[in-house]
C-alpha cells in the first residue's frame, strides 16, 4: 500500500458496511494509524463497524471542524510528511464532497503529498444516476437560504438555469424542513418542471422518485421524510 492520504468513505445511515464498501477499503484502513475525523466518536464507531477487532486505543484521531484553521489542518499532516499514511473520514459518504474534508485534501495537494481517494457511497452522484436528469451537467447548491423569501427566489433561479443552461440543479434540507422544502416546490415551480427527491439512498428505507410538478401535486404515497436525509434534483421537462 502507498503511503498516502486516503479519503475513507462512510456507509450512508444503517447499511452494512460490506453491502457498500469493498474489501479493499478493509485492508487500507487496517495499515493506517492517523485519522483526521469530523467527528471522533462516530468515528471510532464506523472503524468498529468496518473491523470488531480493530485496536481503536491504537490510533491517533484528529478532529476535524469549523473550530479548526486551516494552519492547524496543515500541522495534522505531519505524519504524512513523515512517510505514514492517514486517513479522512467523514460523518456519512465520501470526504471532501460537500464536507470539511476538501481542506484537508487542498493542503495535501499543496504540500505535493499523494492524495488516494476510495470507492464508497455519494449521494450525490447516487441521486443523479438514479433521478434520470442530465448526468453530464449538473450543479450540486448545498443547503437554500432558510427565509422564505430568500428560498423561493433561490428556486426558481435554479429552475430557470435547468430550462437555460440543461443543467440539473441538486440541494439539501436539514430533515425535520424536508416537507416544507417540498411544498415550496411544489408551490414556485413550472408544473412541467422535472423533481425527483432522492432519500435514504443504500438504506432499507431507500426512496427514489421522479415527477413533474404537476403529477407531485397528485401524489398520494410520499413517504415521511421528517428524519431521512434526502437530496432534491431539479431539471427541464423534455
Amino acid at each position: 500500500m502507498d503511503t498516502a492520504l486516503y479519503l475513507i468513505p462512510v456507509e450512508l445511515g444503517e447499511t452494512p458496511v460490506n453491502q457498500v464498501l469493498p474489501e479493499y477499503n478493509h485492508r487500507v484502513i487496517l495499515n493506517i494509524r492517523h485519522f483526521i475525523v469530523e467527528d471522533v466518536r462516530s468515528a471510532r464507531r464506523f472503524l468498529k463497524r468496518v473491523d470488531k477487532d480493530i485496536n481503536i486505543d491504537e490510533l491517533t484521531f484528529y478532529p476535524l471542524n469549523k473550530h479548526i484553521s486551516f494552519k492547524e489542518i496543515s500541522n495534522y499532516l505531519k505524519p504524512l510528511e513523515s512517510g505514514n499514511s492517514m486517513g479522512v473520514i467523514s460523518e456519512a459518504g465520501c470526504p471532501a464532497v460537500a464536507d470539511p474534508g476538501a481542506d484537508v485534501v487542498s493542503i495535501a495537494q499543496r504540500k505535493h503529498l499523494k492524495v488516494v481517494p476510495l470507492v464508497g457511497p455519494s449521494s450525490i452522484i447516487m441521486s443523479i444516476m438514479g433521478s434520470g436528469f442530465n448526468g453530464q451537467n449538473f450543479a450540486f447548491n448545498g443547503y437554500l437560504p432558510i427565509e422564505q423569501g430568500e428560498r423561493t427566489k433561490m428556486i426558481k433561479h435554479l429552475e430557470t438555469r435547468a430550462y437555460v443552461e440543461n443543467q440539473t440543479q441538486l440541494f439539501i434540507e436539514t430533515p425535520y424542513r424536508n416537507h416544507k422544502m417540498i411544498d415550496e416546490l411544489l408551490r414556485t415551480c413550472r408544473p412541467q418542471t422535472r423533481l425527483c427527491i432522492a432519500a435514504g439512498i443504500t438504506c432499507e428505507n431507500e426512496y427514489i422518485r421522479t415527477l413533474s410538478i404537476q403529477d407531485w401535486k397528485k401524489e398520494k404515497g410520499i413517504p415521511d421524510l421528517s428524519k431521512t436525509p434526502s437530496i432534491f434534483l431539479l431539471y427541464k421537462d423534455k
